[in-house]
């Protein structure tokens, strides 16, 4: 175990390295000149090569990336060239609004999602199966743009239910804002004793966590439901139906447990994905994560930003994934020893 737990690490180390590699050539052979984006339109030659001098890009290429690389290790990703302030305080503060989300919705489809697709693979071919298998293939289909307006338009704009966007009212942030302690705002602000932030930050992630429960549903749903048919189907499933156990025990505690590699296989990967990929929802919703903070500042060749939050989210989605691998031990004990 400690062998595998090893050499996941140091794939990871691999990964993170190619990918910021790949990222700092693209960033310095295909993108505009940073300068010129700071100075303005029409620079003059002399401006363009001093701004140049002091950013280190008139410097070899090899050697820009090496002291690209000293810096990561020191954990110095630069300052954003558009907002002056420094790449992971930018990252930290728009880490935690996409945190948030994500790890709510992914929690909120797990609870949901999993006990859907087991009635439906025990109840097969039942109009509730059948029920369950179109609305997954329906929230498959539906772009995430477009579920995600039309639930604006619901409970916003018809029924003026919840906010249409941002993460929470402007009067909070003028008058009383939620002091951040972890980041997370529904942990924050009932911390601080701050209810009326609470209150208002609850109501506004309500319509994206909406959407991306909608979305990740189908998905947890229709896995868990084809790995629980192809499970019941086992002799020792059979058997602890012809022993007269209850049918709870022999679902949840037999036959689930049996589908749990594959199940969180899926969830590490979509969790891991949608940390730094839920781009679409926080653009439609003015949410202000990570992943649209990612595309932003690669519209604008802000590429000490950009390289930064790649980093960030590469390193993330890898930790994740190794989280999910260590859980496999923990759900098939035969693999401590494989």
């Amino acid at each position: 175990m400690a062998v595998h737990l090893v050499q996941r690490l140091l794939m990871i180390v691999g990964v993170v390295l190619g990918v910021v590699t790949i990222m700092f050539v693209l960033s310095r052979v295909l993108a505009p000149s940073p300068a010129e984006l700071m100075l303005g339109q029409r620079p003059s030659a002399e401006m363009t090569d001093k701004m140049n001098d002091e950013l280190g890009l008139n410097r070899p290429l090899a050697v820009q990336y090496l002291g690209f690389i000293g810096n990561v290790l020191r954990g110095e990703l630069g300052n954003s060239l558009l907002t002056k302030r420094p790449v992971l305080s930018e990252v930290g503060e728009r880490f935690g609004a996409t945190f948030e989300l994500t790890t709510l919705a992914m929690v909120i489809v797990l609870l949901i999602g999993i006990p859907i697709g087991v009635l439906s693979a025990v109840k097969q071919n039942s109009i509730v199966d059948n029920v369950v298998r179109t609305a997954s293939v329906a929230g498959v289909a539906v772009p995430s743009f477009i579920l995600a307006m039309s639930l604006q338009l619901l409970f916003y704009g018809a029924l003026g239910w919840l906010p249409l966007q941002g993460r929470v009212d402007t009067s909070i942030l003028l008058g009383s804002p939620i002091r951040p302690i972890t980041g997370l705002f529904l942990i924050d602000a009932p911390l601080t004793g701050n209810w009326e932030g609470f209150m208002s930050a609850l109501a506004h992630i309500a319509l994206p966590l909406l959407t991306l429960t909608i979305l990740l549903l189908a998905t947890v749903t229709r896995i868990t439901r084809n790995m629980m048919i192809e499970v019941l189907k086992e002799e020792y499933i059979r058997t602890a139906f012809a022993y007269g156990l209850p049918k709870s025990v022999i679902y949840y505690r037999y036959a689930l447990k049996a589908t749990l590699i594959p199940i969180l296989t899926v969830v590490g990967l979509t969790y891991g994905f949608l940390l730094g990929g839920a781009v679409v929802v926080e653009s439609v919703f003015d949410w202000p994560g990570l992943g649209a903070f990612v595309v932003s500042s690669i519209a604008q060749n802000d590429y000490p930003a950009s390289l930064g939050a790649t980093l960030f989210l590469a390193g993330t989605y890898l930790l994740v994934n190794l989280i999910v691998d260590l859980l496999y031990a923990v759900v098939d004990p035969r693999l401590r020893t494989a």
